[in-house]
């Protein structure tokens, strides 16, 4: 075989290990991005229900006056990774930093999963990111979770 030949055969496969590696890494990221919802469980607020923190006090006060209760709730806490993941009317993929240039002044913030049972039985369920803003949580934006 001769030596030209040689070079074009270790530079393709050179290549085509490159390839493989490339999406691999991007098979295994994006994995990881789809597993972020993973884990966390869905709680039953009811009248009955004792907040533990003072955001849940703020949905459970919410929903009450609302008339909605019960409700399902699963909370994400200030997950970056599910924050990307938020599609609302305001933010689409957001980081942390847009978030935090969006609402100024921004003390905390938290994803959290709604899930209310409807009068016809029909199930609502929508994301909603509350943000803290001068020590009271207000809802910053509404709408879902893209896989």
């Amino acid at each position: 075989m001769s030596k030209p030949i040689r070079i074009l055969i270790v530079f393709l496969l050179i290549d085509a290990v490159a390839v493989g590696v490339y999406f691999g890494v991007k098979a295994m990221k994006s994995r990881s991005v789809q597993d972020s919802t993973k884990g966390y469980e869905w709680t039953t607020l009811d009248a009955y229900y004792q907040p533990a923190t003072e955001l849940e006090q703020f949905i459970k006060t919410d929903y009450e006056e609302k008339g909605i209760l019960p409700i399902q709730f699963r909370s994400y806490g200030r997950s970056a990774a599910v924050l990307k993941k938020f599609r609302g009317s305001k933010l689409v993929g957001a980081g942390v930093s847009v978030l935090e240039m969006t609402f100024k002044g921004l003390e905390d913030w938290a994803v959290v999963d709604i899930w209310i049972k409807g009068e016809d039985n029909r199930d609502i369920r929508r994301t909603v990111l509350y943000v803290l803003f001068g020590g009271a949580w207000k809802v910053g934006d509404s709408g879902r979770l893209v896989d």
